[in-house]
């Protein structure tokens, strides 16, 4: 089983910065994949950023050059941190973490934390 815990999030002035971490406990040597999605009231659920493998890294356009994700790890746990600047209120949203595991080619089971708000205001 993996267990996800994140941390961060709050309120915070446009053109600020916030710092999201993730850890990913459990059986975490076999997830492949951590990132990051957001969902804004009334929207759906999409991508922020994800790191596959521990090199290959995707953005969303809409936050390429403003927000860093990476990874660390230690012998408990592995930590997904998101690091978001020059936030825009429309960046105003629930962060969910991601992890999953890569199953005969299929991203597989997967798990999501329970989510983190972060509010822009203008």
């Amino acid at each position: 089983q993996v267990q996800l815990m994140e941390s961060g999030g709050g309120l915070v002035q446009a053109g600020g910065s916030l710092r999201l971490s993730c850890a990913v406990s459990g059986s975490f040597f076999s997830i492949s994949r951590m990132g990051w999605f957001r969902q804004a009231p009334g929207k759906q659920r999409e991508l922020v950023g994800m790191i596959t493998d521990g090199v290959a890294i995707e953005y969303a356009d809409s936050v390429k050059g403003r927000f860093t994700i990476s990874i660390s790890r230690d012998n408990a746990k592995n930590t997904v941190t998101l690091q978001m600047s020059s936030l825009k209120p429309e960046d105003t949203a629930v962060y969910y973490c991601y992890a999953a595991q890569q199953t005969s080619g299929t991203w597989r089971p997967d798990y999501w934390g329970q989510g983190t708000q972060v509010t822009v205001s203008a």
